[in-house]
C-alpha cells in the first residue's frame, strides 16, 4: 500500500469556518474534556486481551478456528473487532456476507487476528416507507449504537472495523465506535449498486403513478429497474451522504466510498482497511484512537462536506447527536452560518439528475475533499485514519494496477463539470441546506434540491394530521391550488419521526402543474426531499407545544429561503388566543412501535439529535 506523500502546502481558514470551530471549541469544552478523560481511563497498553482471565479467554476463543486460536490464546496479536451490519434484504448491506472471512484471512496475513464482535439491526427505510415500521426508524440509530457498545463492551479488542452504509447505520455506528473511543476504528463501505433507470425516469413514474396515469405493474416496473441488485441506492439520500461524511472525517481508507461492490478495487480496499487499522493500533506506534481522530475540526469537515455536495436533511439531526457522543455540541446556527460561504460543488440527484456512480466517475468524494481543502474551507490539520498528511492524504483517489494498491492525484478539472465543479466554479456560492426560523419555530430547508424560482410560497394553509390525509385530500381533488402542506404530529415525540415520502409524488405532480405549493412539517423527508421546497424538521415539535400546532386552514403561511424566514401571517392577537392542536392518531402499538414507548418520552428536539441516549 503506497501512502500519499505530504503536502507543503497550507491555505489560511476562511473566517467564517474559523470562527464558527471556535464557537463549537468553546461550547463544548467542559464535556469534550470530560469526554477526553474517559477515553484516556479505557485506554490501557498492550494487547487488550492480555487483561482477560483464563475463562474470559477460554470463552471469547472456544469457537475460532485452529489458526486463529493459538494466537487469540497467547493475547499477544492484535485482535480486530468486526461490527457488521450485514442482512442480505439491503441491497447496501447484502455484499457483507463474505467481508468477515476476508478481513480474517487479511489479519492473519499480517501477523493478526479478526472476530466478528457482534452485528446490529440494520432496517431500510425504502422498504417500511409509508408503513408502520417506519416509526421505528429513527430511534433504530440509537438501538444500533448500544448494539455496537455490546459488540465491543467484551474488551477484547485492540481495534475496530465497523461494516454499515445507509441511513440510521452509519449514524449508529460512529455513535457506538465513540463510545469505545479509546479503539482505532475504520469503516468499511461496499460501494453502490450499478446504474439502472435514472432517478428522474424513476420520479416522473411515481408523479404519473399519483396522477393515475401509470399502472402498479409500470410503477413496480420503474422501481425495479432502479432498485436492481446488490449495492447502495444510487441518489444522493442519507446513505451515501453517510459515506460523504466519512470521507471528509478522514475514518475511510481515501476514495473507498463508491467503488462497485463487485470491482476487484473493492476486494483491495477492503484488505487495505485492515492494513491501516493495524498500523494505528496502540501496538504499532502509531496510536489514532477514534475519539481523537473525531474532534471539532472533523465535525466541521462532516459538515462542510454535507453542503458542498446537497446531502441529506437527515444530517441535520444525525451528525449533532455524533458530534454529542464525542463531548462536542452543534446546532442548526452553526450549519446555516457555514452554508452562507460554503459553494454547492456537486449536482446528484435529487440535486440533479447524475447519480453518485456518475459522481464517482467525475472524481467522487476525493476531488471535493482537495477543492474544499484549496481554498481554506476544510480543516486539513486533522488526524485521519490514513497517512500523515491530515485530511491531505484524502485529496487522492485509488488505483488498482500491475504495482498494486496506490493512490493517484486528480486532474486540476472534473473529466464532467455537469457534476462536479472547481472550487472557482461552483453550481452555486452557497451550501444546499439552510435554516428558517420564525413564528412556526426552527426548520431546515433543503435549498439545493429546489428550484431558485421556488423559493419563496406564500399562500393559504391546508393542515393534515398524517401522510394519508393529505393523499386522500388529492385523490378527492381538493387540491388543485396554490397552498402551503401543514403536516403536524410528525415529531420523534409524536411518532417516532418517521420520513414522509408518501405525498412527495404529490406535491410534485402538483408543482409541475404550475402550482405554487410546500410543505411545512415537524417531520422529516431525508435526502430525497426533491424539488418542493420543504421546511423539515420544524421544532419544537407539535406534540411538545410547537407553534406549527396553532396553524388552521386558511391561514396564509410564507416560506422565504432568501430571508429564512418561516412564519404564519396571522394578526398576532389572535394568534396568541389559538390553542394548540391536539394528537387523535395514536401510531404507539403495533409493528413493534409498543416496545418504543420510553423512547418517544424522553427523546430530546431533532436540534439536540433527537436522541434517547443524551438527555
Amino acid at each position: 500500500m503506497t501512502l500519499p506523500t505530504t503536502s507543503s502546502n497550507r491555505i489560511a481558514m476562511h473566517p467564517v469556518v474559523q470562527a464558527v470551530t471556535e464557537r463549537i471549541i468553546q461550547r463544548s469544552q467542559t464535556l469534550r474534556s470530560e469526554y477526553l478523560a474517559r477515553l484516556e481511563q479505557m485506554r490501557h497498553r498492550g494487547p487488550r486481551r492480555a487483561s482477560l482471565s483464563c475463562a474470559n479467554l477460554a470463552h471469547a476463543n472456544a469457537a475460532a478456528e485452529p489458526r486463529s486460536k493459538i494466537w487469540l490464546n497467547q493475547a499477544q496479536k492484535v485482535n480486530i473487532g468486526i461490527v457488521t451490519a450485514y442482512n442480505d434484504m439491503l441491497s447496501a448491506h447484502q455484499p457483507y456476507a463474505n467481508y468477515p472471512g476476508q478481513i480474517k484471512e487479511a489479519a492473519l496475513r499480517l501477523g493478526a487476528t479478526a472476530q466478528v464482535a457482534g452485528a446490529v439491526p440494520a432496517m431500510c427505510d425504502g422498504v417500511t416507507q409509508g408503513r408502520p415500521g417506519m416509526e421505528l426508524s429513527l430511534f433504530s440509530r440509537d438501538v444500533i449504537a448500544q448494539a455496537t457498545a455490546v459488540a465491543l463492551s467484551h474488551d477484547a479488542f485492540d481495534a475496530t472495523l465497523c461494516l454499515g452504509i445507509c441511513d440510521k447505520i452509519v449514524p449508529g455506528l460512529l455513535i457506538g465506535a465513540l463510545a469505545f473511543g479509546h479503539l482505532p476504528t475504520i469503516f468499511v463501505p461496499a460501494g453502490p449498486m450499478g446504474s439502472g433507470l435514472s432517478n428522474k425516469e424513476k420520479a416522473a413514474v411515481r408523479e404519473r403513478y399519483a396522477q393515475g396515469k401509470a399502472t402498479h405493474e409500470e410503477l413496480l416496473a420503474a422501481e425495479s429497474a432502479a432498485y436492481h441488485s446488490a449495492g447502495t441506492c444510487t441518489f444522493y439520500g442519507t446513505a451515501n451522504s453517510n459515506q460523504m461524511l466519512l470521507e471528509a472525517m478522514g475514518l475511510h481508507v481515501p476514495g473507498a466510498a463508491f467503488v462497485h461492490p463487485s470491482d476487484p478495487l473493492r476486494h483491495a480496499l477492503t484488505d487495505a482497511s485492515v492494513e491501516q487499522v493495524l498500523k494505528i493500533t496502540e501496538q504499532a506506534g502509531d496510536y489514532r484512537p477514534i475519539g481523537q481522530v473525531v474532534n471539532e475540526k472533523t465535525i466541521v469537515n462532516a459538515v462542510i462536506a454535507l453542503l458542498a455536495t446537497g446531502g441529506s436533511t437527515n444530517h441535520t439531526i444525525h451528525w449533532i447527536a455524533v458530534a454529542r457522543a464525542a463531548g462536542i455540541l452543534i446546532d442548526w446556527q452553526d450549519f446555516d452560518e457555514l452554508s452562507s460561504v460554503i459553494p454547492l460543488l456537486t449536482r446528484v440527484y435529487p440535486n440533479g439528475t447524475a447519480d453518485v456512480n456518475a459522481f464517482e466517475e467525475a472524481g467522487g468524494p476525493t476531488f471535493v475533499i482537495r477543492e474544499l481543502l484549496s481554498q481554506g474551507l476544510m480543516h486539513g490539520d486533522v488526524m485521519t485514519v490514513f497517512g500523515d498528511d491530515g485530511l491531505h492524504a484524502h485529496t487522492r483517489h485509488p488505483v488498482l494496477g500491475d504495482a498494486g494498491l496506490v493512490w493517484a492525484a486528480h486532474a486540476d478539472l472534473s473529466p464532467d463539470t455537469s457534476v462536479v465543479r472547481n472550487v472557482t466554479e461552483p453550481f452555486a456560492a452557497t451550501g444546499g441546506l439552510r435554516l428558517l426560523q420564525g413564528n412556526l419555530g426552527r426548520a431546515i430547508v433543503k435549498a439545493s434540491a429546489v428550484p431558485e424560482e421556488a423559493w419563496i410560497v406564500r399562500a393559504p394553509a391546508k393542515v393534515f394530521d398524517s401522510q394519508e390525509a393529505l393523499v386522500n385530500a388529492y385523490k378527492a381533488g381538493e387540491l388543485n391550488q396554490d397552498f402551503v402542506a401543514v403536516v403536524i404530529f410528525q415529531g420523534p415525540q409524536a411518532n417516532g419521526m418517521p420520513e414522509l415520502h408518501q405525498f412527495t409524488p404529490v406535491l410534485g405532480s402538483l408543482m409541475s402543474a404550475g402550482h405554487k405549493v410546500a410543505l411545512v412539517t415537524d417531520g422529516r423527508m431525508s435526502g430525497a426531499s426533491g424539488k418542493v421546497p420543504a421546511a423539515l424538521h420544524v421544532s419544537p415539535e407539535v406534540a411538545r407545544g410547537g407553534a406549527l400546532g396553532k396553524v388552521r386552514d386558511g391561514d396564509i403561511v410564507e416560506l422565504n429561503v432568501h430571508t429564512g424566514q418561516l412564519r404564519a401571517l396571522v394578526d398576532e392577537a389572535i394568534w396568541q388566543r389559538r390553542e394548540q392542536a391536539q394528537l387523535v392518531i395514536d401510531s404507539s402499538v403495533g409493528c413493534g412501535r409498543d416496545l418504543f414507548v420510553a423512547q418517544r418520552r424522553v427523546v430530546t428536539s431533532p436540534e439536540e439529535g433527537a436522541s434517547t441516549l443524551f438527555i
